[in-house]
């Protein structure tokens, strides 16, 4: 993931978060994955102003632009070129992707709550993410404190709709840096664990 400022000269310029996940050569050979998710929110990080995805799983291809209107109060979902698909929203929204760094912006408050207003372009709904206790968990290049975050699933609809027992986890570390080094989910089709392999610069280790 990485957070960039669009004109890095004007001050109030918006500010981009794009994401990259992509298969190896060796994982290819069973199910390709070339995808890119790019946020664009406000310089305030306050709302989204535009969400992009560029899908291409296995079979499945799809090109998705989602335009935030707030002076409609209305979201454009737009696949594939096809026509817009319109959904109301109340005010200042999130999507997706912001809502994972948007944890990096404060510190996280051990067994705290927030509740993210959150839309895709599909459907509005009201995220609310709850923060676990300090612990120290183990990486590849040693062992840090972090903090767990973890969605209410019954607001994210989708695929864990259909997954009684899924779950979906996210942990920072507990410092000014609040790294996400680990992400773990579990749903009806499938299950994985993701860990933070290396940082620039590096994370301090406690062994």
């Amino acid at each position: 993931m990485e957070v960039f400022a669009k004109n890095q000269n004007e001050e109030n310029s918006p500010i981009i978060v794009r994401f990259q996940v992509r298969t190896n050569s060796f994982a290819d050979n069973f199910y390709k994955v070339r995808t890119s998710i790019t946020s664009t929110l406000d310089s305030g990080f306050s709302r989204t102003l535009e969400y992009e995805k560029s899908q291409h799983e296995g079979k499945t291809k799809r090109e998705i632009e989602v335009l935030y209107d707030y002076e409609k109060g209305e979201v454009s979902y737009i696949e594939n070129q096809s026509e817009p698909r319109i959904t109301n929203i109340p005010g200042n929204v999130f999507d997706p992707l912001s809502i994972a760094y948007f944890f990096r912006l404060n510190p996280l408050t051990p067994g705290g709550k927030s509740v993210l207003p959150t839309c895709d372009g599909k459907r509005f709904q009201e995220v609310v993410v709850t923060a676990g206790q300090r612990e120290r968990i183990s990486l590849p290049h040693g062992k840090v404190f972090a903090i767990e975050t973890n969605p209410s699933l019954k607001n994210l609809g989708g695929v864990f709709n259909k997954s009684p027992k899924g779950m979906l986890k996210v942990w920072y570390t507990d410092d000014q840096r609040r790294v996400p080094v680990r992400v773990s989910s579990k749903v009806v089709v499938g299950s994985f664990t993701a860990s933070l392999v290396r940082a620039d610069p590096p994370l301090l280790s406690y062994e």
